[in-house]
């Protein structure tokens, strides 16, 4: 039993450490639907899937990342929408945190070990609500001010073997779309998790992970790590 309680207790103390991104770098999901052109003959322009966002200095910072990987891609910017081949439409959002329970498999407790979290969704209708919807800063409000069992805001684990922290998520949605025919020719969604919500660290890291394998193939669902600075992003 004491084995198993070691193991256990390795099991997770590694789940805190990947959320954290730190040394163990920031691993994420990504899925991508594609029939991308060749680069040559092809210019993009970066426009936010969000009209609100249009203009903003935040959204040129994470939108200025995008540019640069669809230019290691062999694709030209180009100056203006008006004038470019493909836009990309980018949107990007993290939502206020779920706290998720850690058990301590050597304490005394009759809850044994494990966590709970809420859903995970996009705001850009790539997909739906999964579990618990949630609040996202710049695209929406709150959807429901909590619902019962580990996330009740009424609830207090009083075992002291039961631990707490904060648990965000994030995601990346792509649409790149011809300007001629307006038809999508890449439609991508990143999601992750991670102990912070900065996006100025975490939109690059999407970023990241949605260009690694670029375009990828058709329908495929992957799951890559990025590593911290100097090192190659792991698939």
């Amino acid at each position: 039993m004491r084995i198993k309680n070691l193991a256990a207790a390795a099991m997770l103390g590694a789940a805190v450490i990947g959320l954290s991104g730190c040394a163990t770098g920031f691993p994420a999901q990504v899925s991508r639907f594609q029939m991308m052109p060749a680069p040559a003959g092809q210019s993009f322009f970066v426009v936010p899937m969000d009209p609100r966002l249009g203009g903003s200095l935040e959204f040129q910072r994470f939108g200025a990342y995008v540019a640069q990987a669809m230019q290691a891609q062999g694709y030209a910017p180009a100056p203006t929408s008006q004038a470019a081949t493909l836009l990309v439409n980018m949107g990007y959002a993290v939502d206020r945190g779920t706290t998720e329970y850690q058990s301590d498999p050597f304490a005394s407790s009759r809850y044994g070990y494990g966590y709970g979290y809420g859903g995970f969704g996009s705001p850009y209708g790539f997909g739906g609500y999964y579990g618990r919807p949630y609040y996202y800063p710049r695209f929406g409000g709150f959807r429901s001010a909590f619902y019962y069992g580990w996330d009740d805001p009424f609830y207090s684990p009083f075992d002291s073997g039961i631990t707490s922290y904060t648990v965000y998520r994030s995601n990346l949605d792509l649409d790149i779309r011809r300007k001629g025919d307006n038809q999508s020719v890449f439609e991508g969604h990143a999601k992750a998790r991670s102990q912070n919500d900065d996006l100025n660290r975490i939109v690059p890291n999407l970023v990241e992970a949605m260009f690694t394998g670029f375009p990828g193939r058709n329908g495929e669902t992957v799951k890559i790590t990025v590593p911290p600075p100097g090192r190659v992003a792991a698939r």
